[in-house]
């Protein structure tokens, strides 16, 4: 076994390093959009520079992207708190998660980004910063970052864990190199019951789960307060779809199109569009505008309150104020097969959820938010969209449904607490305990 192993690490070791001239290539081309990507892309291959830590122990967290660098913060908030002295290091693989991770930083803390997953790179990673704990946010996993950081004892955990049954299996096709990954890690936090068996299906024994750290978020209130005031001054509902994927955009024209000659046209909203990616600002308000939509740009129109068919909402950082806005929102990516978004957030700012059938990366979250009231899933687009006017048909449903959502975020508080009790221990160098 441990032979089939190694030729799978070789193996895919070999691959990563043929890669990289083409995540260059990538690097450039999302560069084009988001010019972040241009910028110290050094780092992705293990070399920094002059840039280090001020003295003290290093705390390194990896959260991929936005969603996982927002929920962080108040874990990051309480491992301070709890650890005097603590220098924090952030890593990132999007321009977004960097964007976000800013604003977690204090005065001797340092952000980089992720290394590419080849052994140099992130035996130099490693060897750089020499880490006491590192902790990966919600499914970050990289064969070669584990075995380094194996090599040179740091404690390497998975917080906030969780793992699809897609994923599960996918794994499992891959066990000679996904196996000893995941085995090798110093702890394992899964959010829910579901996540920790899967996790056990691979042969790892995590800790009891924790929750998901994703409730434990504080919407800006500032954004949220601007965007309830925004909506008093409307005359119509505002329907959105929110943090929506590839393709969705179009699965919405299309039932929208279907419906105009009776239940849309009977009952006007104000629709409103918030893309999950910001590299697809323009192409979406490029096909809406080829539909014949009068599209205004909350980045152009400031407070986009200009006459339109559509807002689209094209800025990072305010979906407090988009969720204050609107009266429902359909869950973007959960109505093509790809995993569904974050509804947590919506529920923080009292706002109501239809979802589509594909909900399986927040599985748990959607069926709770469920049977608190807070969401409900449809079938399709179509279906999703005729469920939320019918909720704005009944002001005693919408108002049911906006308390059961703050209620639903309010119940599930706690997860971030009860991690930074469960990593003390690692921190501060106790021994290493099972997994």
């Amino acid at each position: 076994m441990q032979t089939l192993q190694s030729l799978a690490l070789s193996a895919y070791s070999l691959l990563t390093l043929l890669l990289q001239p083409a995540l260059r290539w990538k690097l450039r081309r999302r560069a084009r959009s988001e010019p972040a990507y241009a910028q110290q892309v050094e780092q992705r291959f293990g070399y920094y520079g002059q840039v280090g830590l001020a003295d003290g122990p290093v705390l390194w967290v990896h959260s991929v992207s936005l969603g996982e660098t927002r929920a962080i913060g108040a874990l990051i908030a309480l491992l301070r708190a709890q650890w005097p002295g603590m220098r924090l290091l952030l890593t990132h693989g999007t321009a977004t998660g960097l964007e976000a991770g800013a604003d977690l930083l204090q005065a001797g803390d340092l952000q980089v980004w992720q290394p590419w997953d080849t052994p140099g790179a992130t035996r130099r990673f490693v060897q750089r910063f020499k880490p006491r704990l590192g902790l990966l946010v919600d499914t970050e996993i990289w064969p070669n970052l584990v075995r380094s950081c194996a090599q040179a004892s740091v404690p390497l955990c998975l917080v906030n864990a969780r793992l699809s049954a897609h994923s599960l299996r996918r794994a499992q096709r891959l066990r000679w190199l996904a196996e000893p990954a995941y085995q090798s890690l110093a702890g394992v936090w899964p959010q829910d019951i579901d996540q920790a068996n899967r996790f056990r299906a691979l042969g790892v024994k995590p800790h009891a789960p924790t929750g998901n750290i994703k409730f434990d978020m504080e919407p800006d209130l500032a954004l949220w307060s601007r965007g309830q005031a925004a909506r008093q001054s409307q005359l119509r509902p505002v329907l959105m779809l929110a943090v929506s994927r590839e393709g969705e955009e179009q699965m919405w024209l299309d039932a929208v199109r279907t419906m105009q000659s009776g239940a849309v046209a009977a009952r006007p909203v104000q629709w409103l569009i918030v893309p999950r990616h910001p590299q697809r600002f323009d192409a979406v308000a490029a096909m809406l505008q080829s539909a014949g939509l009068l599209v205004a740009r909350r980045s152009v129109d400031g407070a986009m309150f200009s006459e339109a068919d559509v807002w689209l909402g094209d800025t990072l950082g305010e979906m407090a104020f988009y969720y204050g806005l609107t009266d429902v929102a359909l869950l973007g990516g959960s109505f093509a097969p790809l995993g569904g978004q974050n509804l947590i957030e919506a529920a923080a700012c009292r706002c109501p959820v239809v979802m589509g059938p594909h909900t399986f990366n927040f599985a748990q979250a959607a069926e709770i938010a469920q049977d608190a009231g807070a969401a409900l899933e449809r079938p399709d687009m179509a279906s999703a969209i005729e469920t939320a006017l019918q909720w704005l048909d009944d002001p005693a449903i919408l108002e049911a449904s906006s308390s059961a959502a703050w209620a639903f975020a309010q119940t599930h508080r706690g997860a971030a607490l009860r991690l930074s009790k469960a990593l003390d221990t690692l921190w501060q160098g106790g021994a290493k305990p099972g997994h």
